[in-house]
């Protein structure tokens, strides 16, 4: 049965073992094995958004809901990141700096993540996030640090592929405008 404090005490523990991912990735990993009980403890979302379950200096956790057909932009986060899927899917793409191109990225490669599946993100990957279903998707997503902190964290334009500063108010902005055609959607389909 999926606890939240547990769940957050066996992350701060994991992370007192060893500062890095290794041992978090194991203890979300065992959560989203039991998908069904993580989303009777977190509740069945009604919408996209990023809900704090716990922030410190050191560590932060994320409930985050994808709107169907949601994409976020490429950006980085200057940490490392566990991501544990408990219903849906979520695909990842990564994204390499192109030499001779400051400030440039080109796809380098991709995952995708169903439900019951962990992922290691390293500190250095840079990555957009797409939920390709036509439903919610929901995950756990773990990090080695403040994750609203802005400092030293990049997004890229989705057209032109440059970065810029990271706006963690235009990523806070993008889930209430997937909520938005979430509703619309839902509203066409009662008609």
């Amino acid at each position: 049965m999926f606890d939240l404090e547990q769940f957050i005490a066996d992350c701060r523990a994991a992370l007192a073992a060893d500062n890095s991912h290794r041992h978090v990735r194991d203890v979300v990993a065992r959560a989203v094995a039991d998908s069904a009980s993580v989303l009777r403890a977190l509740g069945e979302p009604k919408g996209a958004g990023l809900h704090k379950l716990h922030r410190s200096h050191d560590l932060t956790i994320l409930n985050v809901v994808w709107a169907p057909m949601m994409t976020i932009m490429p950006h980085n986060h200057s940490m490392w990141a566990v991501i544990g899927i408990y219903m849906g899917r979520e695909d990842n793409i990564f994204w390499r700096r192109l030499p001779g191109t400051p400030g440039k990225v080109e796809a380098a490669g991709a995952q995708a993540l169903c439900e019951r599946d962990a992922a290691l993100l390293g500190d250095d990957i840079i990555h957009s996030v797409t939920n390709p279903i036509p439903r919610l998707t929901g995950a756990i997503h773990v990090y080695g640090g403040d994750f609203f902190d802005p400092t030293h964290r990049s997004e890229w334009d989705p057209e032109t592929l440059l970065e810029g500063p990271f706006d963690p108010e235009r990523a806070v902005r993008r889930f209430e405008e997937a909520n938005e055609i979430l509703e619309n959607r839902q509203g066409r389909q009662d008609r």
